[in-house]
């Protein structure tokens, strides 16, 4: 499964973003990729994503497993068991 965290740098969220992806690398070993809206517009459109940050667990076909919207981020736990 792929992890994605989608979110704009330079935000008043941004620094709590990159702090839990840093915790999540610390816990878990593995990185969450990361992807700029205004970079890859065409993933935000496929995925329906309009609210940052977004944090979506995706399957093998491109299937949304679970998804978090906004600003409260999920636990580490929560997300660690779609990182595979």
């Amino acid at each position: 499964m792929r992890v994605v965290c989608v979110f704009k740098d330079n935000q008043d969220y941004s620094r709590a973003v990159n702090e839990w992806l840093t915790n999540v690398y610390r816990q878990t070993g593995k990185e969450i990729e990361t992807i700029d809206p205004d970079r890859d517009s065409s993933f935000c459109e496929a995925y329906d994503i309009v609210e940052y940050p977004t944090i979506l667990a995706l399957g093998e076909q491109g299937d949304v497993k679970a998804s978090w919207r906004g600003r409260e981020l999920p636990l580490i736990n929560d997300v660690s068991y779609y990182m595979v």
